[in-house]
C-alpha cells in the first residue's frame, strides 16, 4: 500500500469483509459473526403489490434459491414492502448482495442487505399499526406502499374532523335535516 495524495493509504486488493447497514436491533447474539456466515438476505423498499413470483424470478438469476419468506402487516396479513430470500449456498447470497442490491422491481429501487438468517416472527411488521415502522412515518405518498403513512394519514384525516375544514363543512352540508 501507498499513502495517496491526501494521507490515506491505497488499497490494491478488494475488501472482501461482510458489512451490513441493515441490521435487526432485535437480534441476541452477535449481528457481524451471524452475517459472515448466512445465507439470507433482507430485502427491503418492496413494493406492497410485488409477489413471491417476481421475487423469485429476480433473485434466482444469482443462485438457487432456497425459500422467500414474505413481510406481512401483523394485523392484516397482507404484504408490506420486505422479505427474507435464503439460499441453499454461501457463493449464491454472496452474489445476490453484489448485484442485485440497487435493482430496480416493480419501478422501485430495492435494497438488498446481509441478514443473520430468518427466525419466525420476524415476517411481522413492528409498526404500531402492524405494517414497517418507516411507513408509520413517512411523510409522502407512495401508491406502491400504501398511499400516505400511517401518522400521516391520522393527522389528514384529524384535520378533515376539525369544525371549519373544508371536508368538515362539505360532510354537514350533506347530512339530512
Amino acid at each position: 500500500k501507498q499513502p495517496s495524495a491526501h494521507g490515506r493509504m491505497a488499497h490494491l486488493f478488494k475488501d472482501v469483509g461482510v458489512s451490513s447497514l441493515y441490521r435487526d436491533r432485535k437480534y441476541r447474539g452477535d449481528w457481524n459473526q451471524a452475517i459472515e456466515q448466512s445465507r439470507t438476505v433482507y430485502v427491503g423498499n418492496l413494493s406492497f403489490f410485488t409477489t413471491e413470483e417476481q421475487l423469485h424470478e429476480l433473485f434466482s438469476r444469482t443462485g438457487d434459491v432456497a425459500r422467500i419468506v414474505m413481510g406481512l402487516d401483523r394485523v392484516q396479513r397482507t404484504p408490506c414492502g420486505f422479505c427474507f430470500v435464503e439460499y441453499h449456498s454461501r457463493p449464491d447470497t454472496v452474489d445476490c448482495v453484489q448485484y442485485v442490491n440497487g435493482a430496480k422491481l416493480d419501478e422501485r429501487v430495492i435494497r438488498v442487505d446481509w441478514d443473520a438468517g430468518f427466525e419466525e416472527g420476524r415476517q411481522f411488521g413492528r409498526g404500531k399499526s402492524g405494517g414497517q415502522v418507516r411507513d408509520e412515518w413517512r411523510p409522502d405518498y407512495d401508491p406502491a406502499r400504501g398511499g400516505w403513512g400511517r401518522a400521516t394519514l391520522q393527522n389528514i384525516e384529524d384535520e378533515q374532523r376539525q369544525p371549519g375544514s373544508v371536508a368538515m363543512d362539505d360532510a354537514d352540508a350533506a347530512r339530512p335535516p
